[in-house]
């Protein structure tokens, strides 16, 4: 799949997401790149049978001092190859992928939980939004 048809389903999959997360991000950048680099996956200390379909850099809002400002925007990360191999090359399948790392991705971004990430992504995958 071409990296313009990727990025398409990647809009598409936006739209899918619960609102109120897409509402209140600011200063982020989604970024695709076709895999994890090795250095990435050990600095991770992720073995041979993890997956890592997309990463969060940047600071949690939670984590935000009064002095932040004037940075960089944060960044999710998007592996186009991983997401691709995981699901056999269904678009529909990639757009649902990348709708549930979006999610988990931006609940790094607002400083959730694992357990309070999870929730969110099951309710994304029996179709409950918002």
């Amino acid at each position: 799949m071409t990296r313009e048809r990727f990025r398409a389903l990647v809009a598409e999959a936006i739209d899918t997401i619960p609102r109120r997360f897409a509402q209140e991000v600011k200063n982020l950048v989604i970024v695709v790149e076709d895999e994890p680099s090795a250095d990435l996956l050990a600095e991770m200390e992720m073995g041979p049978e993890d997956v890592l379909f997309g990463l969060y850099q940047g600071t949690p809002l939670p984590e935000r001092r009064w002095d932040y400002g004037n940075t960089l925007p944060d960044q999710i990360t998007l592996f186009q190859a991983v997401i691709e191999e995981e699901c056999e090359g269904d678009e529909d399948c990639i757009v649902m992928e990348i709708g549930d790392t979006l999610i988990h991705e931006l609940g790094h971004y607002f400083g959730m939980s694992e357990d309070e990430i999870m929730e969110i992504e099951e309710r994304y995958w029996r179709g409950e939004g918002s």
